[in-house]
């Protein structure tokens, strides 16, 4: 009897070959769903992080001082502003509490972990062995923290919208413009963030939040209008180098158009210079990082 049929030894199992792109593409998202897992762990300090500023300057300029009557509006010069301009201050602070939000929320969510990475333990070596360029490294980062200034402006808004004893006058002229806003205002936050936990040291970090952060805010035409500055052109053009101004500016003109506001065109033009040189700044100095 003859023995059966034996299947070929060399015979060979196809191979699937996974380009570099897809490979990176999985190593990219497998670093953002991760991120967004802690995020999702850590939700209640997030929360409190994000609504406890403007919360506080709710209730403090447009809850109670409204009570105080009179005299309310006569320690508040910028409510007699607002209301020179036909408008009322819950009015005026909407946009800016929604970009301080943004801002400092993307600012945290890279600038304080990069400080914990960079430092002793150095725990960035650990995610820049992953399949990735390290700029990819970087940028995975600064879009974590766009996704988490997004989540903020979204738990703001109703509450600037709704805390406020006098009715807030806003509506959206322009869905696409307001989106644009929110997602380049996001980036630009992140990449701050990154330029900032970059180049400064670890050690130094909380001193760059009252030293820069602070003052960019409250000369950044968030409780007022840039157009409010007219009365000194040097600083009214002097604020025009720092980007959450048009943070501010751009969400002024997307939810309260009664208000004066910068041109739309340029808003979103001088939201994507910064980014751009945020980003280089950012990826250069990551790069310098990991590799010192």
């Amino acid at each position: 009897m003859s023995n059966p049929t034996v299947s070929p030894v060399n015979s060979v199992s196809p191979v699937i070959s996974v380009s570099p792109l897809t490979s990176y593409t999985r190593a990219f998202g497998g670093l953002l769903l991760r991120d967004l897992y802690v995020l999702r762990r850590e939700i209640g300090p997030f929360l409190i992080r994000v609504c406890m500023n403007p919360l506080l300057f709710l209730f403090v300029f447009t809850y109670i001082m409204p009570h105080m009557g009179s005299s309310g509006a006569a320690l508040n010069p910028t409510a007699q502003m607002a209301a020179g301009a036909g408008a009322n201050f819950s009015t005026v602070l909407l946009p800016g509490l929604i970009a301080v939000a943004i801002m400092f929320s993307g600012i945290a969510a890279v600038a304080l972990p990069l400080a914990q990475e960079f430092g002793i333990t150095r725990e960035i070596d650990d995610r820049v062995m992953c399949p990735l360029p390290v700029t990819a490294v970087a940028l995975e980062k600064v879009i974590f923290s766009a996704v988490q200034s997004i989540f903020a402006a979204c738990v703001v808004f109703p509450m600037a919208y709704y805390v406020p004893s006098t009715k807030v006058e806003a509506h959206v002229t322009s869905w696409p413009f307001l989106i644009a806003v929110v997602i380049l205002a996001s980036l630009l936050s992140g990449a701050l963030g990154l330029t900032i936990g970059t180049l400064v040291p670890p050690k130094q970090i909380g001193l760059i939040f009252g030293v820069v952060v602070m003052p960019i805010t409250f000369l950044g035409c968030v409780y007022y209008p840039w157009i409010a500055l007219r009365f000194n052109p040097v600083l009214q053009y002097g604020v025009l180098i720092n980007p959450i101004v048009y943070i501010s500016e751009g969400l002024r003109a997307a939810l309260t158009p009664a208000l004066g506001h910068m041109n739309q065109g340029l808003i979103l033009l001088m939201l994507c210079i910064f980014l751009a040189l945020l980003l280089k700044i950012g990826f250069d100095g990551f790069r310098r990082r990991v590799i010192s």
